[in-house]
C-alpha cells in the first residue's frame, strides 16, 4: 500500500507541473507545452532509470516515485497524439508533421542524453 500511495502523491505533483508547464508556454498554434514534457520526460526517465541499474544502492521507492509516479504524471503522450491528429484533421498536415518529428526525434535524442549522462554520473 505505502508503494501505491509513493505512487500517486508523486503521479499528482507530476500532473500539477505539467499543468504549470502549459499554463507559462500558454496556447500557441504548435503544442510546444506537450512538446517540452515529452522531451524533459524523455531524458528524465532516460536518465533515472540508467542510474537506478547503475548505482547498486539506488533507493527503490524513489525510482518508483519519480519514474511511475512524477514523470508518468509528467509525460502526455496521449495528448500529443490528440493534438496531432487534431492538426491532420484540420488540414495543417505540414503542422502535425513537424510536431511529429520534434517529439520522436526530440525524445530519442533526449533520451540518448539521459543515458550518457547517468553513465557519466555513475562512473
Amino acid at each position: 500500500m505505502a508503494r501505491f500511495l509513493i505512487v500517486c502523491v508523486a503521479g499528482a505533483a507530476g500532473c500539477g507541473a505539467r499543468y504549470l508547464i502549459a499554463l507559462w508556454v500558454g496556447a500557441r498554434s504548435f503544442p510546444y507545452a506537450t512538446l517540452i514534457v515529452n522531451l524533459v520526460g524523455s531524458f528524465a526517465i532516460a536518465l533515472i532509470l540508467e542510474l537506478s541499474l547503475l548505482i547498486a544502492d539506488f533507493p527503490p521507492n524513489l525510482r518508483l516515485a519519480l519514474a511511475t509516479g512524477f514523470l508518468g504524471g509528467l509525460t502526455t503522450y496521449s495528448s500529443f497524439n490528440y493534438e496531432t491528429s487534431a492538426l491532420v484533421l484540420g488540414g495543417d498536415a505540414a503542422r502535425a508533421l513537424a510536431n511529429l518529428a520534434a517529439t520522436v526525434l526530440g525524445c530519442f535524442a533526449a533520451g540518448l542524453l539521459g543515458l550518457a549522462l547517468a553513465r557519466r554520473l555513475a562512473a
